[in-house]
């Protein structure tokens, strides 16, 4: 079983959004149960709070429902349980390398380092463009998971 985790700064926008569009698309191709897949925090200002509504949205529109999901920390239990962690900026990176420090960075990526855009994803806590997010976040899990199977890893 492959286990992914994603991961952004508060866990109720880009890495739930992830998260779900990610669970969705291993199901389209048939391939859920080979796949645990989680998201999480860097920060703790949202531990507990529900998905932000404009990710709820998005996902709501697809079908997709995030009703249960509440926002949770990485912690650095998380580095041994999970073989990729998918975080969505540079601010996430550091948050990252401070939660399990620099020498376990081996199993992080950058979402869109999966994609010929190799850049930031947006957060769209400040942006408040929820649809820009939501593009980026399919091109990227599309590129991620063309790489696992390049990898042979499912």
């Amino acid at each position: 079983m492959l286990k992914v985790m994603f991961i952004c700064y508060g866990n109720i926008c880009r890495s739930t959004m992830a998260e779900f569009l990610f669970k969705e698309l291993v199901k389209e191709k048939g391939q859920e149960e080979k796949f645990l897949i989680q998201s999480s925090a860097t920060s703790r200002e949202e531990i507990g709070s529900p998905v932000h509504y404009g990710t709820r949205a998005i996902l709501n529109a697809k079908g997709i429902d995030c009703s249960k999901k509440r926002a949770v920390q990485l912690t650095k239990e998380d580095y041994e349980k999970y073989d990729f962690f998918i975080y969505m900026d540079a601010l996430n990176k550091r948050d990252i390398t401070r939660i399990f420090g620099e020498t376990k960075m081996d199993k992080c990526y950058r979402l869109l380092d999966f994609t010929a855009e190799k850049r930031d994803v947006a957060d769209p806590w400040w942006t408040g463009d929820f649809n820009a997010t939501y593009t980026d976040v399919v091109n990227g899990l599309n590129g991620f998971y063309q790489f696992i199977e390049k990898q042979n890893l499912i």
